[in-house]
């Protein structure tokens, strides 16, 4: 085990495979503990909400199964590299709408959960890719390149813009040294009428 606390949390997220290996190890580079062993847990993800439910248990699995299964899955877009406030560079989900809509179902369904608990006040749904600041170290190595939102961008030229078709919300458990799927969650497979 790394040092790191034994705590952890779940997260309903929608994954986006195509930037797993990206994002899998730029995550490697920062803290290896982070990267999970389970090989259908997708790093690459749009959070819906986080933190979860604790230990949610089948009546939770159930409720969040039956308010997706009415979600039509739809084509989605990731392909603008941009910053938040904090410095957190990430990628723009388009259409926004579907994904902040995702947020507000399984929100009002657990309103003891706010997401993120309600740190931020409204939610813009994202892909996380890095922090702006000094890049990634190793012990007893010097700071790395600067991160910059066109450093990164720069790193996913030619792999940018991302298609993916949302089918799914996948119940993950993130924990050092613990992270891994527990569970998925199909969206409607046509439009729901």
């Amino acid at each position: 085990m790394s040092g790191h606390p034994t705590s952890g949390h779940t997260v309903l997220a929608v994954p986006v495979p195509a930037l797993d290996d990206w994002v899998r190890a730029r995550t490697h580079e920062y803290d290896p503990a982070w990267v999970s062993s389970d090989p259908a847990f997708v790093h690459a993800h749009v959070t819906v909400l986080a933190p979860w439910v604790p230990a949610p248990d089948d009546a939770d699995l159930g409720r969040v199964a039956a308010l997706l299964a009415a979600v039509p899955a739809f084509e989605a877009r990731l392909g603008e590299v941009d910053v938040f406030p904090n410095g957190l560079v990430h990628l723009r989900p388009e259409p926004h709408g579907w994904f902040a809509a995702l947020t507000g179902l399984l929100a009002e369904a657990y309103p003891q959960h706010p997401p993120y608990e309600g740190r931020y006040g409204a939610v813009e749904p994202h892909l996380s890719l890095d922090q702006v600041g000094p890049g990634p170290t190793r012990v007893g190595q010097q700071v790395g390149q600067r991160v910059t939102v066109g450093s990164v961008a720069g790193d996913l030229s030619g792999r940018l813009p991302v298609r993916t078709r949302v089918d799914r919300v996948d119940l993950q458990w993130w924990q050092a040294d613990g992270c891994r799927l527990l569970h998925s969650f199909p969206l409607a497979a046509e439009a729901v009428a």
